[in-house]
């Protein structure tokens, strides 16, 4: 007996199962078992507080809002030590304001650039996923042409019998016809 598996090869891909890659392989045993393609990677949230923290500090950190916020912050920043003249907390040059832009800067880049790996990652996965329902989905697709074609080839056939045994009894009729001399 062949296997399902093998055999769905052949027929959809014209190859052997052992040839296929794992990801290959894992469409056809989804088909074989019928089972679903699973959930999607992005349904599943399994991060954890820092990760989930680096995404929200790359999510505000690059969004309008907080730039139109920082830069009022700064305009305020300056605007103030400006009009304090003598009393000014951080004079012109600002120095404690560069320092303090710097430390923002080298703390929050490496944060933002975690969470885009993380979530080009997740992308990838997703796009994997993606790849595997597509696949599987055209796969099912040819399975169904093919058991079309198997259908639509036995109606032709039981038509063209049904035909033929209608055309045997009218030639009887014709030789019956022709003997008795009409």
């Amino acid at each position: 007996m062949i296997d399902v598996r093998q055999q769905l090869t052949r027929d959809l891909l014209s190859c052997d199962y052992d040839a296929l890659s794992d990801r290959k392989k894992s469409v056809i045993d989804l088909i074989a078992d019928q089972k679903p393609s699973g959930v999607s990677p992005e349904m599943k949230d399994d991060r954890t507080f820092w990760v989930k923290a680096a995404d929200d500090v790359a999510r505000v950190g690059g969004s309008w809002g907080f730039i139109m916020g920082f830069g009022l912050v700064l305009v305020a920043w300056v605007a103030l030590n400006v009009l304090l003249t003598n009393k000014a907390f951080d004079p012109y040059p600002f120095i404690f304001l560069n320092l303090m832009l710097s430390m923002l800067a080298a703390v929050q880049a490496p944060i933002i650039m975690m969470s885009q790996n993380r979530q080009s990652a997740v992308d990838r996965s997703a796009a994997e996923h993606d790849y595997v329902v597509n696949l599987r989905a055209e796969l099912e697709i040819m399975l169904l042409h093919d058991k079309l074609d198997a259908i639509r080839e036995r109606d032709i056939m039981a038509a063209t019998d049904a035909l033929k045994a209608q055309l045997d009894i009218l030639c009887a009729d014709v030789a019956a016809m022709r003997a008795h001399g009409r």
